[in-house]
């Protein structure tokens, strides 16, 4: 495996984690950009997979501390998603740790496709905040969709944040602001079980894993301070935006 940087990829590892970082904290899409670089430097598909999860964990972890902070994490919700996050995680994790992860390409970009036309659809910002949250456990279906959801950021990572979102707004009720922290909190749940599974499988590469994570921990950092107070209709925008830029880096790199 290698596992050396020289200069110039470790800047590019910093600069492009920082730009993952803040576009996964508003909305996802990052690891379109991650994964390529990391390979850039020489990583395979299955080691950049597993190296990616470095900086993804310390994201998560730096975005749901500035979010506790600002009082916007939900305590009752993320207990609800504690276990289907889990489990699926811990799945898709072991799976991916044996079998190459290009495969979900089409549907990663099929994914992408379909929650942006949900954001351009999707019924007005008072409609959001009437709505009634649904626990994961009300029915088979929400627990399902939650745990694939767990299962898919477990195994492949990029365009998570569209599919949590699509699953805590489409799925659990809830509204797009509170969706979009609840995305954060499952990301760093199945992302700590993934990198145990990469860990104890030895597919890590510590030095583009920590020059990846610097610039994720910037990136998560900045866009926490500007996303606490933003209005639904921006983030809305924001969301559409991200998803178009990930499908055309998921597309072409």
């Amino acid at each position: 495996m290698i596992d050396t940087v020289d200069f110039v990829q470790a800047a590019m590892l910093i600069l492009i984690g920082f730009i993952a970082g803040g576009i996964n904290t508003f909305a996802g899409g990052g690891s379109n950009l991650s994964l390529p670089a990391l390979m850039m430097v020489g990583l395979p598909a299955d080691v950049a997979n597993a190296t990616n999860r470095v900086a993804v964990f310390m994201q998560s972890l730096t975005a749901t501390r500035g979010y506790h902070a600002h009082g916007k994490l939900d305590g009752h919700a993320t207990k609800d998603m504690f276990l289907p996050m889990v489990l699926g995680g811990l799945v898709g994790a072991l799976i991916a740790s044996y079998l190459q992860v290009d495969i979900l390409k089409p549907l990663l970009l099929a994914t992408m496709i379909c929650v942006s036309f949900w954001v351009v659809l999707k019924s007005d910002d008072s409609a959001d905040s009437n709505s009634t949250p649904l626990s994961c456990f009300s029915n088979k279906w929400g627990f399902f969709a939650t745990f694939m959801a767990g299962f898919y950021g477990g195994f492949v990572q990029a365009g998570v944040g569209f599919v949590l979102i699509a699953v805590f707004v489409g799925v659990l009720n809830h509204d797009l602001l509170k969706a979009n922290v609840l995305k954060i909190v499952a990301t760093l749940i199945f992302t700590s079980i993934a990198l145990i599974v990469f860990i104890f499988r030895d597919q890590i590469a510590w030095m583009a894993g920590i020059y990846l994570a610097i610039g994720s921990i910037l990136g998560a950092m900045i866009s926490v301070r500007f996303s606490v107070n933003i209005q639904p209709k921006t983030l809305k925008i924001m969301v559409l935006l991200m998803t178009i830029v990930a499908s055309l880096a998921a597309l072409f790199l």
